[in-house]
């Protein structure tokens, strides 16, 4: 019988290690090696006539024709934009976050609006109980097939026999493969599982979307190399008290990773919100203090957000700065130029911020919404109604250009709001929208209070 081989993989980053050590050569990270058990590599025992990998020859890149590639649309335009106008054919997808926010869901109404054959593939779930879920989300679709199977051989032997049209797999920790001798979920397994659906979805230009565990950091779970290997990771953000989820590309090799999808969660299923500015800002926040609308842009998306601020004087020796949806360096550095250019006295006090909705940003246009809401907080004295703002705020109180003007002011005109405080001459502006522009951040203080 020949020696079985073993190595020692990091489970943070993947490398392979000949021995066991404390600490990974590569990552530097403390005690994540794992024994692992290596095997000769096997033949794909799901390769026949019909899916075989057609043979490559080169060809000049002056001769390889971009339009003859035609996206798939997920019915999803939220899923559309994000990807960058639909699903590619033959790419390989994947989609992480945390337990519960709705990948599953997601993935399972896009399987059930695609046009074509769609195989849902669950290695957590039964059929019934996919069953369960498809009738309360969406109508059923007689072209989507469910497949509830873990091994990875068995899995893509039935997908050579249906050549179906996308194919999702919930989720990629819970495939097994004969190549690797190891359980689910190991580094190892996971990388020879993907490298197989990938060679598949190469040779047949079928789409696959993965779904991925993450840890407790927030990453996905598994070895970084995972990442490396698809073609698209999407991220599912959103906290679970809220109704709305933030689907966002950080890694996308046709389309930009600037766009982002925004879903609300009802009994029905993850409903796309096409208008997410007229549900992010609330009218009844309308004359009360440390509330400020402000403009920002996401991609191509313009939105409009309710900043909202708390400034109280500090119950404990140290003063408190918490912020949720904002950076919280970049809120200390705002609060240091509004006590060194403006003379405000923050030091003694608590500051909280909010970005109403549970929407993360962090786009520098934002700046001068955060200070106006802090001051109007402080001073306890409301922003006039009407009022929006779009600014980015530098280190010595100036304000700074934002780019694409044109698309925020047509966004806050369509809202109804009638004055934009800006830092920069804007030539066109739209009709019933006055462009008030300031320079320095004592201006601002002295134009609204």
């Amino acid at each position: 019988m020949a020696k079985v081989k073993k190595a020692f993989f990091c489970t943070h980053c993947g490398t392979q290690h000949t021995q066991w050590q404390g600490q990974c050569s590569s990552c530097k990270s403390w005690n994540t090696l794992q024994e692992e058990v290596l095997d000769n590599p096997k033949p794909p025992a799901w390769q026949s006539e019909k899916v075989a990998p057609a043979k490559a020859s080169p060809v000049r890149i002056q001769d390889v024709a971009i339009d003859a590639i035609q996206r798939l649309p997920s019915g999803d335009s939220e899923l559309d934009r994000v990807l960058g106008g639909g699903i590619v054919p033959g790419a390989m997808m994947l989609v992480g976050g945390e337990p519960g926010i709705g990948k599953s869901t997601l993935l399972l109404q896009v399987a059930l609006s695609v046009k074509g054959k769609v195989v849902y593939v669950s290695g957590e779930e039964s059929e019934q109980q996919i069953k369960l879920r498809s009738a309360r989300v969406t109508e059923e679709s007689s072209e989507c097939y469910l497949l509830a199977e873990t091994h990875t051989q068995s899995l893509l032997h039935h997908l050579g026999k249906l050549q179906p049209a996308v194919v999702v797999i919930d989720s990629i920790q819970t495939l097994h493969s004969d190549i690797i001798d190891s359980t689910a979920g190991s580094v190892s397994q996971i990388r020879a599982c993907t490298a197989e659906l990938l060679q598949f979805a190469k040779s047949t230009q079928t789409p696959v979307f993965l779904v991925g565990h993450i840890t407790k950091d927030g990453a996905i779970a598994g070895p970084k190399v995972l990442e490396h290997m698809v073609d698209t990771v999407l991220h599912f953000e959103g906290d679970r008290n809220h109704v709305y989820r933030i689907l966002r590309a950080h890694k996308n090799r046709f389309g930009t990773t600037a766009e982002l999808g925004i879903y609300s969660m009802a009994q029905e299923g993850l409903l796309p919100v096409a208008n997410p500015s007229a549900l992010l800002i609330s009218s009844e926040s309308a004359g009360l203090s440390g509330h400020a609308i402000g403009t920002t842009v996401e991609g191509i998306r313009p939105m409009l957000i309710e900043v909202q601020a708390l400034v109280s004087s500090a119950v404990y020796g140290t003063p408190q700065r918490s912020s949720t949806g904002f950076d919280n360096k970049r809120l200390n550095m705002l609060l240091a130029v509004l006590e060194k250019r403006a003379g405000f006295q923050l030091g003694s006090k608590d500051v909280f911020l909010n970005l109403a909705g549970g929407i993360r940003l962090d786009d520098p246009g934002l700046d001068l919404a955060v200070m106006a809401a802090i001051l109007s907080s402080s001073l306890d004295v409301a922003i006039p109604k009407g009022y929006t703002f779009a600014a980015e705020v530098g280190l010595s109180g100036e304000l700074r250009n934002v780019p694409k003007m044109e698309q925020r002011m047509q966004e806050a005109t369509k809202l109804g709001f009638e004055r934009m405080v800006v830092a920069q001459a804007v030539k066109t502006v739209p009709k019933g929208l006055e462009v008030i522009r300031l320079t320095t951040i004592q201006e601002v203080v002295a134009h609204l209070f």
